[in-house]
């Protein structure tokens, strides 16, 4: 059985390394033979791939949905489909949904997957409408939180198309290959003081959505009471320079780090007291789960799927949307009551290791493809 998995880039996001992570689970599985493709072949986890044996990843590199490339390239990408005889396409985000439902429907592929990763604020009213008509083709779209399959149901889309897999956590690839706290504080800039207590936010400075603005002016108000606490900000993007400034301006500069992309989260979280989200959407946050797999516990806005990982008052809090205050008073009573905090990191590992393992994913997306190739 031949299966095609079509993403966006091997830029490091959620979506990108989740993809990543089941075509490397489906190869290894060996039940399907898998080919992969991809609208930009540029990014850091190129490398990756190329470990698992992919060298020649074919690139469908687009400029627009409206101009004559986006179709060139749907129709060499629908010869390719059929030369080598693909049996399911699946795709992993905005963009790859667009372009690879239009692709399988010219070659005729007999199985469309598309997914869905958000719950809104990321889309215009434009875009709404070419995925909901992407999703018209697709036979079934993975939602990865049943928040997100709530919220596609709200927008039309038929129920019985949706299938819930969640996100599965590669707990080997987030184990730390240090833990030497001096020595992860020197790559990654951080001050090498015993006393600090560093509270991360794992985001990309790339999108509004995210908030951290929130962050930082829940980070005024706890170092009001803890002045060793110590904000990380993790991620690249083009908002940086306004955070910065922000930063400034709240007179916390001094305790605010912002890291850039960070190539060891699993360091990072090793020296991290708390993990902190506080998007005003999310789909089904990654860095939720990394955080949980780390053994932090974790404050985050009630977003998306957040409340399908977290248990409140036992490996962490869900908090308001934009509520700086709420998020400062539960960052107060964590750094107040240590031993609470170590209690709630591992009730979140225990969590992470019973529902969000990689085995579970690569079962149900399995019998996902089964099912659909046998017509069910």
């Amino acid at each position: 059985m031949k299966v095609l998995e079509l993403i966006n880039s091997f830029h490091q996001g959620g979506s990108e390394r989740q993809a990543i992570q089941l075509t490397r689970l489906l190869r290894e599985d060996g039940k399907f033979e898998v080919f992969l493709a991809c609208l930009n072949n540029e990014g850091v986890l190129r490398n990756e791939v190329e470990k698992l044996g992919f060298t020649n990843i074919p690139e469908y590199k687009l400029t627009s949905f409206l101009n004559a490339q986006f179709f060139r390239q749907a129709r060499t990408c629908a010869r390719s489909l059929l030369e080598n005889k693909i049996q399911i396409i699946h795709t992993h985000d905005f963009y790859t949904n667009i372009f690879g439902m239009v692709a399988a429907s010219i070659s005729g592929v007999k199985v469309k997957i598309a997914s869905k990763r958000e719950t809104g604020g990321m889309r215009s009213k434009g875009q709404k409408v070419a995925e909901k008509l992407a999703f018209g083709r697709a036979n079934a779209i993975v939602a990865n939180a049943e928040a997100v399959k709530k919220h596609l149901v709200i927008e039309g889309i038929p129920e019985r198309k949706i299938n819930v897999i969640y996100n599965g956590l590669d707990l080997e690839r987030l184990t730390p290959k240090t833990t030497n706290r001096t020595q992860i504080c020197k790559t990654l800039g951080l001050p090498n003081d015993k006393n600090a207590k560093f509270i991360s936010l794992v985001a990309n400075l790339r999108h509004e959505v995210k908030n951290q603005p929130m962050f930082l002016r829940a980070a005024q108000k706890v170092l009001q009471k803890f002045p060793n606490a110590h904000f990380v900000l993790a991620g690249e993007g083009e908002l940086k320079e306004g955070l910065e400034n922000l930063a400034n301006d709240l007179q916390i500069s001094a305790n605010t780090h912002f890291i850039g992309r960070c190539t060891i989260v699993p360091e990072l979280l090793s020296i991290s007291y708390t993990g902190v989200l506080t998007s005003f959407n999310e789909g089904f946050s990654n860095s939720i789960l990394e955080y949980m797999a780390a053994g932090k516990s974790v404050v985050a806005t009630n977003v998306g799927g957040a409340s399908e990982a977290i248990v409140e008052n036992e490996s962490g809090f869900l908090i308001e949307s934009n509520n700086e205050v709420t998020l400062a008073e539960k960052l107060i009573w964590l750094l107040e009551n240590p031993d609470k905090n170590t209690e709630f990191g591992k009730k979140g590992r225990e969590i992470v290791e019973q529902k969000f393992s990689c085995e579970a994913q690569l079962k149900n997306t399995i019998e996902l493809y089964k099912n659909q190739l046998n017509g069910k």
